[in-house]
C-alpha cells in the first residue's frame, strides 16, 4: 500500500467501549485514538475526522444511522480522511480538549462532536451534528481546503490551539482558606437563579432544557445544616420534590433521566446515566436524613434499587441506559390512555390517566405521555397495584440498550451515595452494595499500582485513569471506613491520594491539578477543568477526598493531606465568588470545610452502637464519624468510654468538645434536632 492509498478496515471489534462497539460494523474504516492512527493520517497527508459521543447519547445514534451506515458517505471519509472514533466517557480527556475548541468555535457543543483535526490533532474545524446532505457538503469542503488551502488551515488551527492553551491556564494558586462570608455569598447568588415556580435553577431566557443540579442539591442542604437559615433547604426541597414529581424522574422503576427539555421537569431526554443518579441518590438521602420527608425517603430508596437493579453487573454499575429504544425515542416509557385502560382496565385505567397526568392530546409526541406525580396517593394500595401492573407491561415492550461499561468515577459516586443511604434509610444491604462495588473495582481497576479509567465485562480498558477517577474513588473508600472500621480501605485510598498527589498537582501552582497524569499519552492541550459540570470537577472531588483523609489518615501523611485540601480549595474562591452556579461540589466541600470540618469519634465497644447510630444520622452533610475501641483509630487515639458508656467526642477543625454520652446532647452539641 502507497502512504496516499486509505488503509485497511474498521477496527473497533477489538474496542472494550459498548459505544465504539456499536460501530464496528459500519463501512466507516474507524480507528481508535492512537499514536498509530495519528502516524496514518500523516503518512497519508490527510486530515483526522474525530467524532465522540457515547452509547446512550440520541442524535448520536442519528447521525450514525443517516452517515456512519451509508456506504456512499463512508466511502467519502474512508477515502479523505482517517476516521477515529471516541467514547467521551472512556475518554474524557480527548473530549475535553476538543469539546473546549467547538464551544470556541460554534459557541455551543454537544454530542455527537464532530472535529477536523491536523495529522499531530490541531483542530481546525468542529461542529456537532449534522445531517447527512449537510455532512458530505461539509467533507468536500473540509477536503478542498486541505487540498487547495493548506496555509489557511494551518494558521487557523495554530490560532486555536494558542486559544485552547490560554483557556487551560486554570485558576491561580495561593490565597487564603475559604471563609463562611464566600459560602452565604455564593448560596446567595445560587438562589437568586432558582425557578421558584418549578424548581431547579433558570438556565436560559426559555428555562430550559433543565439539568438537575445534583451537587447545589448536596450544597444547599450543607448550608442549610451550618446556618440554620431555611431559605437553602427551601430550595433544595421545591427542586427534589418538583423533580421527584415530574417526568424526569420514572414513576415506576424509580431512577432519574438525564435532563428535561422543558422548564417544568415533565418531558425527559430518557438515556439515564450512573453519575445522575448517584449523586441525585447522595442528595435525597441527605434530605430523608435531615428532615424524615416521606417523598424523600421513597424516591432515595428507589433511586438505589435502580442503581442496584437496573445498573449492576458483576457487584459494579454500569453507566447507562439508552434513550431510545428500537430506534424510538422513549418509547419503553410514555403511554396513551387507551394504553393505561388495555393493562388495567377502565376502572384503574381512567384512575391512573387522571392521577400520572396521562392526557388524550400527550405530553410527548403522537400523543404519548410521560407519567408525572402531581399529588401523593390517597389510596397507597391501589397506587402500588396499579404501579406494579404498569411496570410488568412496560417490561414486555423494546427495552432500552445498556452501556456495560464500568467508569471507576462514577462507581466511586455509586460507593458514596450507597453507603450514606445505608445510613439515611436504615438499609444493610446498600452498604453491602457498595462494599461489593468497593472490592471489584479495586480489584480490577488498579492494575501493577495503577488506576484505569474503565472496564467491560470483566475485562479492563487500557486508558489511564484521570483525576476524577482517584478521587471518586477515594472518597468512596474513605466512607466505607468510616462505616466499616475496615483498615484497607483506608490504605486503597491513600494510596490513590499519593498517586494523584505525585501525578496529577501542578508542581508549578500549589492547589492546581491537571486532570490527566504526567505520564499519560499526551494530547496538544493538557485538561485542567475546575469548573462543575454534570459531573463534579476532578479538582473538587480531589479536595473532598484530600479534606476527608486529613482527618483520618495517620501523621504525617494526614498533615500532607490537609495542607493539600485547604490548598486545593483555596484556588475555587474565585469560582464561588463569580460563578457559584458552576461551582456545586466546590460548595459543597467549601461549607464543610468552614465547620472544620466537624469530626465526630464514638468511643465504642459494639458495631450496633445507639449512639454512634446517632452520631451518623445527626452528622451534617461531610462531617466525619468513626466508632470503635479506644485507639482503633487516628480519631479515636487516647479516647475511651466515659464511665462505662459510649462516649462522642466532637472535634471542628483541631478544637474538640468535652465528650457526650446521649443522643441529646451530641444532638446539641451539633446544633440539629434529635
Amino acid at each position: 500500500m502507497s502512504p496516499a492509498e486509505p488503509s485497511g478496515h474498521n477496527t473497533l471489534s477489538l474496542a472494550t467501549s459498548p459505544y465504539l462497539r456499536q460501530h464496528a460494523d459500519n463501512p466507516v474504516h474507524w480507528r481508535q485514538w492512537t499514536p498509530e492512527a495519528l502516524a496514518e493520517a500523516a503518512a497519508r497527508d490527510v486530515p483526522i475526522l474525530l467524532s465522540v459521543g457515547y452509547a446512550a447519547c440520541h442524535w448520536c445514534h442519528v447521525m450514525a444511522h443517516e452517515s456512519f451506515e451509508d456506504d456512499a458517505v463512508a466511502a467519502v471519509m474512508n477515502d479523505g480522511f482517517v476516521n477515529i472514533k471516541v467514547d467521551r466517557e472512556e475518554r474524557p480527556d480527548i473530549d475535553a480538549v476538543y469539546m473546549n475548541a467547538t464551544v470556541a468555535l460554534t459557541g455551543q457543543g454537544g454530542w455527537p462532536m464532530t472535529c477536523f483535526l491536523t495529522p499531530d490533532g490541531r483542530p481546525f474545524f468542529c461542529g456537532t451534528y449534522y445531517p447527512k446532505a449537510n455532512f458530505l457538503q461539509l467533507l468536500a469542503a473540509v477536503s478542498d481546503a486541505w487540498h487547495n488551502r493548506r496555509a489557511e488551515v494551518e494558521e487557523t488551527s495554530d490560532h486555536i490551539v494558542g486559544e485552547l492553551r490560554s483557556m487551560a491556564s486554570g485558576l491561580p494558586g495561593g490565597g487564603p482558606p475559604v471563609q463562611p462570608a464566600l459560602c452565604d455569598h455564593a448560596v446567595a447568588a445560587v438562589l437568586q437563579d432558582e425557578d421558584t415556580a418549578n424548581g431547579g435553577f433558570i438556565a436560559n431566557q426559555s428555562g430550559a432544557p433543565k439539568f438537575p443540579p445534583s451537587a447545589l442539591l448536596e450544597a444547599l442542604l450543607r448550608s442549610h445544616e451550618r446556618t440554620g437559615d431555611v431559605l437553602p433547604l427551601e430550595a433544595a426541597e421545591r427542586t427534589c420534590t418538583a423533580m421527584a414529581r415530574g417526568g424526569i424522574y420514572d414513576q415506576l422503576a424509580g431512577g432519574f433521566a438525564r435532563y428535561s427539555v422543558d422548564a417544568s421537569w415533565v418531558v425527559p431526554h430518557f438515556e439515564k446515566m450512573l453519575y445522575d443518579n448517584a449523586l441525585l441518590l447522595r442528595a435525597y438521602a441527605h434530605w430523608a436524613r435531615r428532615t424524615s420527608n416521606p417523598l424523600a425517603r421513597r424516591v432515595a430508596g428507589e433511586t438505589a434499587r435502580f442503581l442496584i437493579e437496573d445498573l449492576g453487573a458483576d457487584r459494579m454499575f454500569t453507566s447507562s441506559l439508552d434513550a431510545d429504544s428500537d430506534g424510538h425515542e422513549g418509547l419503553t416509557y410514555v403511554w396513551t390512555p387507551a394504553q393505561l385502560r388495555e393493562v388495567l382496565g377502565d376502572d384503574d385505567g381512567r384512575w391512573a390517566a387522571a392521577f400520572f397526568g396521562v392526557t388524550d392530546g400527550g405530553t410527548f409526541e403522537h400523543g404519548s405521555s410521560v407519567l408525572q406525580l402531581h399529588n401523593d396517593p390517597e389510596d397507597a394500595d391501589r397506587f402500588e397495584r396499579v404501579r406494579t401492573a404498569l411496570l410488568a407491561a412496560r417490561l414486555t415492550r423494546p427495552q432500552p440498550g445498556r452501556d456495560d461499561k464500568v467508569v471507576t468515577a462514577w462507581n466511586g459516586l455509586a460507593i458514596t451515595a450507597l453507603a450514606e443511604a445505608a445510613v439515611a434509610l436504615d438499609a444493610p444491604e446498600l452498604l453491602d452494595a457498595a462494599t461489593q462495588c468497593a472490592h471489584a473495582v479495586v480489584d480490577l481497576h488498579i492494575v501493577d499500582g495503577r488506576l484505569r479509567r474503565a472496564s467491560l465485562g470483566g475485562r479492563v480498558g487500557d486508558s489511564a485513569a484521570i483525576l476524577e477517577d482517584h478521587a471518586a474513588l477515594a472518597t468512596g473508600l474513605l466512607t466505607l471506613y468510616q462505616l466499616t472500621g475496615e483498615a484497607s480501605w483506608l490504605h486503597s485510598a491513600m494510596s490513590l491520594l499519593d498517586t494523584a498527589l505525585e501525578h496529577f498537582a501542578d508542581a508549578e501552582t500549589p492547589g492546581r491539578w491537571f486532570d490527566t497524569a504526567d505520564d499519560a499519552d499526551a494530547l496538544m492541550v493538557r485538561p485542567a477543568d475546575p469548573l462543575d459540570g454534570a459531573t463534579p470537577s476532578g479538582a473538587s472531588l480531589m479536595a473532598e477526598a484530600l479534606q476527608l483523609a486529613g482527618h483520618m489518615a495517620p501523621a504525617p501523611r494526614a498533615d500532607v493531606y490537609a495542607a493539600a485540601a485547604d490548598a486545593t480549595l483555596a484556588t475555587a474562591a474565585p469560582i464561588l465568588a463569580r460563578l457559584a452556579r458552576s461551582g456545586g461540589h466546590w460548595l459543597a466541600v467549601a461549607e464543610a470545610a468552614v465547620r472544620g470540618p466537624i469530626q465526630i469519634a464514638v468511643a465504642c465497644d459494639r458495631i450496633d452502637s445507639e449512639l454512634l447510630a446517632a452520631a451518623r444520622r445527626l452528622a451534617p452533610g461531610g462531617a466525619i464519624v468513626v466508632g470503635g475501641p479506644v485507639n482503633s483509630s487516628e480519631l479515636l487515639a487516647d479516647r475511651d468510654r466515659v464511665g462505662g458508656a459510649d462516649a462522642a467526642y466532637v472535634c471542628r477543625g483541631r478544637t474538640c468538645d468535652l465528650p457526650v454520652t446521649t443522643a441529646g446532647d451530641l444532638a446539641a452539641a451539633l446544633g440539629v434536632p434529635v
